[in-house]
């Protein structure tokens, strides 16, 4: 990733299905530096959708190399990880695993950039503990911002641009946002990138879905690709 410029990543939460991937990801192509969606999924209700698992990933792989974009997936066990580095260009690790050291440990091991992001408690300081497991190893980490835990309950989570902001400059490491998690209101989308591109940051990741409402996870936050093209094309 070239760190001078402002990375777009983008794409459905989960992988549905190959022609799910595909007619998402050619319609944002043109706005996206890297394709983004979950082949394994971390769900609080045991009974949501999971994913495709390694039948999603490959299916991810295999848009990514159609449209010519590199793609990024979620690691969520020590056991995926030899299967996730084979197919997918970068290495997620996501907010409930930042404290799962042996997975940071693991992943930090792979030589693939490892996007890290910020546990739904987490301190700054926590979270850069966190990416130093993962650099030991000898991979480059980017931190990401997905907003955190408060009392405040108007919004999915409190987006804490302050904090992350901190950890740019005291700590030098690239910091992407992800206004999608952190807000979970597709309406208030476009002046949190916009805040996020004027504030200095690397990058953002942005949930995208060709049919929100029909959508297996996080369909109230994601944009239809009409919307999302038209916020990036503005910044």
């Amino acid at each position: 990733m070239n760190k001078t410029k402002f990375t777009k990543i983008s794409g459905p939460c989960a992988v549905e299905s190959y022609e799910q991937m595909i007619h998402a990801a050619k319609a944002i192509k043109d706005n996206i530096d890297i394709l983004r969606a979950g082949a394994f999924k971390p769900r609080t209700n045991p009974n949501s959708f999971q994913g495709l698992g390694e039948e999603g990933i490959k299916i991810l792989n295999r848009v990514g190399k159609e449209i010519g974009k590199p793609v990024i997936t979620e690691v969520l066990d020590t056991r995926h990880v030899s299967l996730v580095n084979k197919y997918s260009d970068y290495l997620q690790v996501g907010a409930r695993n930042m404290h799962n050291y042996e997975l940071l440990k693991e992943v930090g091991k792979t030589g693939k950039t490892v996007v890290l992001k910020r546990g739904l408690a987490a301190k700054v300081s926590e979270w850069i503990m966190a990416s130093k497991y993962v650099s030991a190893g000898g991979s480059k980490v980017i931190l990401c911002e997905r907003g955190i835990r408060t009392f405040e309950d108007s919004t999915r989570f409190t987006l804490d641009l302050a904090g992350a902001m901190l950890a740019k400059i005291e700590y030098g490491l690239p910091v992407f946002v992800d206004p999608s998690h952190a807000t979970g209101r597709k309406d208030l989308i476009a002046s949190m990138v916009r805040a996020i591109h004027s504030a200095g940051f690397d990058g953002v990741m942005i949930e995208s879905h060709c049919c929100p409402v029909s959508a297996k996870c996080d369909g109230d936050q994601a944009l239809e690709p009409d919307e999302y093209n038209s916020i990036i094309s503005n910044l």
